[in-house]
């Protein structure tokens, strides 16, 4: 049985097996050696292309997520400032295109978007502000200014003297005054006036906007951020949230840069050195949200705030020179790197690599985006001579038929170079034991220079891969070392997938290996994969030669259609629901006889759902799939 390499869409991420991750304690492992230059280059970049894999082009965000979009492509504006690497500015600019008009709740966010990338969230605007600002400094294209000054003026419309003597409000509603999006005020005007020549207005906003952060009652006797004030305009005494202490270190450092006032970059370093402290925001010196701990669930929003406080740190460490906020950040950076990586190169939530079986650690494209402001941040600030990076394609998942299977995966080797030179990279790659590998022991690349960092360039090389007929179920590890001049090192890893039987929870790890097009999909807590809108997703099942039938049972709810076919091209419709239900209150399973599916080139089904009723919001949602089938 031969099998040929199909294109992969890569995974929403939170799916994606943590094969690779340590499940380590509650503690922190010790901290692994920091990276040189040129290594953390090189894991910054392969962060990126995850992280970017995940980005839907069609509705140019990141899926079901507004506010998280906005951070996460801020982190991609962070990378390509900080490496001179510009590859994904045409997606930076594709979102402020495709995205800056009015939109109904529902569609890129649950609110209703009024354009400009307002909200009745005061504080996803102002996300959305410090984005655009990113993208200013990127390109100088006055546009995306223009936009950072308009929401600006909108955000300026929730700041009320009334309440509290100030501060911005977090809703249209008014119901609450917090760090976050006063936090978020202070470093909006601040960075606003910096970019605007002869401004009075900003600053001025911006210092009345300091004044009263650091008076209200949020700043605890610690020296850590409180969420918020209460109704009687005291401190809540609520969560210290790492956004909301990176916030504050990021506002004083850039009303410094304003003002010049000294007093201002003594407070950015005592809000960070209150962070810090062991115990504080810190567990055996790696930055820990309190969702972090083993037994705590995480959510969507957590999920991004130590990225945050990476921005910020990054900025003080660059601004002061000083060693321990550069030891602060390589820590985090490294320790990422070893234990909270997957063996895809996902980063998850928690930085420690802390996973149970009660309690996994979690992989999806907002703990990819946090953890990558970590690697970025360890990135020097002056640049890097030479880099070098490599990655392996995912591979399909192998379904045994008493004969050997062949692959055919991708190894994609990166360079960059402040040089223009021929690079010869040794390849060297290693497999479970009696398996086949086939691949060049060489490859040549050639690099026109670019100064210190720059856009890297890439040679894709085929490598071969034979499965034996006798493999167990199980992930199988394939790794390449790429080795190149002056020491430079990197190793790509995939894991192919033997599995003789299919019986997954949908939207956990589970369902990995199947899922051969995330089309935007999303993924609940419960757990669950769903799609809405124009999102799908699409399963492949890569039955054997001598399979003749196949009964799938399908556990499946909300507003749903559903496909199947032999091809991933030519679709037959076998469920669809008429009524736009949005509890799962027809959560059921179905039988579906696969077997006509059955008869294309090989032996591959592929199964398909899409959102019945697309404009309202709500999708169809998979909850459990198990497949039987048998043969001659």
């Amino acid at each position: 049985m031969k099998m040929s390499r199909r294109t992969l869409v890569t995974l929403t991420a939170a799916t994606l097996p943590a094969l690779s991750v340590a499940s380590a304690a509650h503690s922190a492992p010790p901290t692994p050696p920091h990276a040189d230059g040129a290594q953390a280059l090189a894991r910054a970049r392969v962060a990126a292309d995850v992280l970017m894999a995940d980005y839907d082009q069609n509705k140019a965000w990141f899926p079901s997520s507004w506010w998280n979009s906005a951070v996460a492509l801020q982190t991609v504006g962070d990378y390509m400032l900080r490496s001179g690497d510009r590859r994904y500015l045409d997606q930076l600019d594709h979102t402020f295109e495709r995205n800056k008009g009015p939109f109904p709740a529902g569609e890129l966010s649950g609110d209703e978007l009024y354009g400009n990338f307002t909200s009745r969230a005061i504080d996803d605007s102002g996300w959305w502000a410090l984005t655009w600002i990113t993208a200013y400094d990127l390109t100088g294209d006055q546009k995306y200014l223009d936009m950072a000054v308009t929401i600006g003026d909108f955000m300026n419309d929730f700041w009320d003297p009334s309440t509290c003597g100030g501060g911005i409000w977090w809703d249209e509603e008014r119901t609450y005054k917090n760090a976050v999006t006063n936090g978020q005020w202070i470093r909006l005007t601040a960075e606003l006036h910096n970019r605007i020549p002869g401004d009075t207005a900003w600053l001025e906003r911006s210092q009345v906007a300091w004044d009263w952060y650091t008076t209200s009652g949020m700043v605890n006797e610690d020296g850590l951020l409180n969420d918020g004030l209460t109704d009687a305009c005291e401190n809540n005494g609520d969560r210290v949230y790492t956004y909301n202490q990176g916030l504050a270190i990021g506002a004083a450092l850039e009303l410094w840069r304003a003002t010049g006032d000294p007093h201002l970059l003594d407070k950015a370093r005592y809000f960070a050195d209150a962070a810090l402290v062991e115990g504080a925001l810190v567990t055996g010196g790696i930055l820990t949200e309190y969702t972090d701990v083993l037994g705590e669930t995480t959510n969507d929003n957590h999920k991004q705030f130590k990225g945050i406080f990476l921005r910020y740190l990054m900025d003080l460490a660059d601004t002061t020179g000083d060693s321990r906020y550069r030891d602060a950040v390589a820590t985090q950076a490294s320790t990422i790197w070893e234990v909270d990586r997957n063996v895809a190169d996902q980063l998850g939530v928690r930085w420690a690599g802390a996973s149970t079986e009660e309690s996994p650690n979690v992989f999806d494209w907002r703990t990819q985006a946090s953890a990558f402001s970590a690697l970025i941040a360890d990135v020097p600030q002056d640049g890097v001579r030479r880099s070098l990076s490599a990655s392996l394609s995912q591979a399909p998942v192998v379904m045994p038929d008493g004969e050997p299977v062949q692959l055919e995966l991708d190894l994609d080797v990166t360079i960059t170079s402040a040089d223009a030179r021929r690079l010869h990279v040794r390849l060297e790659a290693q497999g479970p034991e009696g398996w086949e590998i086939e691949n060049a022991h060489r490859v040549t690349v050639d690099v026109p220079g670019t100064g210190r960092d720059g856009e890297p360039e890439t040679v894709t090389v085929p490598l071969g891969v034979t499965v034996p007929a006798d493999a167990a179920d199980g992930d199988h590890r394939i790794s390449v070392t790429a080795s190149g001049p002056g020491g430079l090192e990197f190793l790509a890893r995939t894991e192919v997938v033997v599995a003789r039987t299919i019986d997954f929870a949908a939207g956990t790890r589970e369902d990995a290996p199947w899922l051969f097009d995330a089309g935007g999909s999303g993924v609940t807590d419960e757990p669950g994969r769903f799609a809405d809108g124009d999102s799908y997703f699409v399963y492949r099942f890569p039955f054997p030669a001598s399979t003749t039938s196949a009964q799938l049972t399908l556990t499946i709810s909300n507003q749903y259609l559903v496909d199947v076919g032999p091809d991933g091209e030519s679709w037959t419709r076998v469920l669809a629901e008429d009524e736009p239900i949005k509890d799962a209150s027809n959560r059921a399973a179905h039988e579906l006889d696969l077997a006509p599916s059955l008869d294309g080139e090989d032996k591959d089904v592929y199964l398909r759902v899409t959102d019945a009723f697309p404009e309202d919001g709500w999708g169809g949602q998979v909850h459990h799939v198990s497949v039987t089938y048998g043969g001659s």
